[in-house]
């Protein structure tokens, strides 16, 4: 019986989907996702979400499980997505958690506690409505007096971090600095072997990148950010501030076209993947797997399955 979870990582056109697939296949094992987006249902095109054709009958969770409406967070992720890990576990089958949000995937390793979700005791939304009347300075002034390492970390713009770090210290009487040390100081909830992907070349990944923007321009990107509005999503929703989304609805509103974005699309998805690269370059238990000119996915079926066979953990 499997006692680890498997990850699949790496940045954005890597082919985390595809080799995924093939270990569950190879290892018995279902696919967790973790990505940030995928989660959203009817967000297909834009966030590359794999088709059931990709799938292969392997199950996938954690992928179009909530309205695009809803504010998704990480905690909730954390939530959810331990629970279909430890049935997964339960059944004696592999884990395999795929996806490139690293910090969704480092929160559910680790098992972080989020500590005092507000729910419905209004405090998030209280603390909200001061910084907005007295501002992020004074905020930043009060949050000092019982966590000035908080406060020194934070920028008075940084509306999010403060309010959360004031509710915290209200909700549970500890302060965000404490919470957060404890946190890390913790064993890890699900012992990992860890597999990210990219390639050789910056430029070749670079040219994936535009590739895949392009198939999702001839699959119907703009007809999906169109179907998306008319269900009354909110421009300044969580869900259509993913790439491609927001950059196409930047087009429409300038009064241009859908096709007008492409190029932004590719630049902030460029962006995207130095961040994702940069990220994982703080892991010294990655296992890499670097592609030539393009995934050579039977040698990194064979690459992979060698390292999680291995694994003593």
């Amino acid at each position: 019986m499997p006692n680890f979870v498997a990850v699949v990582t790496g940045p954005t056109a890597t082919g985390k989907t595809k080799l995924g697939v093939e270990l569950a296949k190879a290892l018995n094992g279902e696919v967790v996702g973790a990505d940030s987006m995928q989660i959203y249902k009817g967000m297909d095109i834009g966030t590359a979400k794999p088709t059931q054709e990709e799938m292969q009958g392997i199950p996938h969770h954690m992928v179009g499980i909530v309205s695009p409406e809803e504010e998704y967070s990480v905690s909730r992720y954390v939530e959810d997505a331990s629970r279909c890990v430890d049935d997964i576990l339960a059944r004696g089958k592999l884990p395999i958690l795929v996806g490139g949000t690293g910090l969704y995937i480092e929160s559910l390793l680790s098992g972080r506690d989020f500590a005092a979700s507000p729910g419905d005791t209004g405090v998030r939304q209280r603390l909200n409505e001061e910084y907005d009347r007295i501002g992020g300075e004074e905020m930043r002034r009060r949050l000092s007096e019982f966590d000035p390492d908080a406060a020194a970390r934070l920028h008075a713009n940084d509306k999010k971090r403060i309010v959360r770090a004031i509710e915290v210290w209200e909700l549970t009487g500890k302060t965000i600095t404490k919470h957060d040390a404890e946190t890390k100081a913790l064993p890890p909830r699900y012992p990992s072997r860890r597999i990210a992907l990219t390639f050789e070349d910056r430029e070749d990944l670079y040219a994936r990148i535009d590739r895949r923007v392009d198939l999702m321009y001839e699959a119907g990107l703009a007809d999906e950010v169109q179907r998306l509005l008319a269900m009354g999503l909110r421009k300044g929703s969580t869900a259509m501030q993913a790439i491609g989304y927001k950059e196409v609805l930047r087009a429409l509103e300038n009064g241009g076209r859908a096709e007008d974005a492409r190029e932004d699309i590719c630049r902030e998805s460029r962006r995207y993947a130095k961040r994702q690269l940069s990220w994982l370059g703080r892991d010294p238990e990655l296992k890499w797997i670097r592609w030539g000119k393009n995934p050579d996915f039977p040698e990194g079926l064979r690459i992979s399955t060698a390292f999680l066979e291995a694994a003593e953990v």
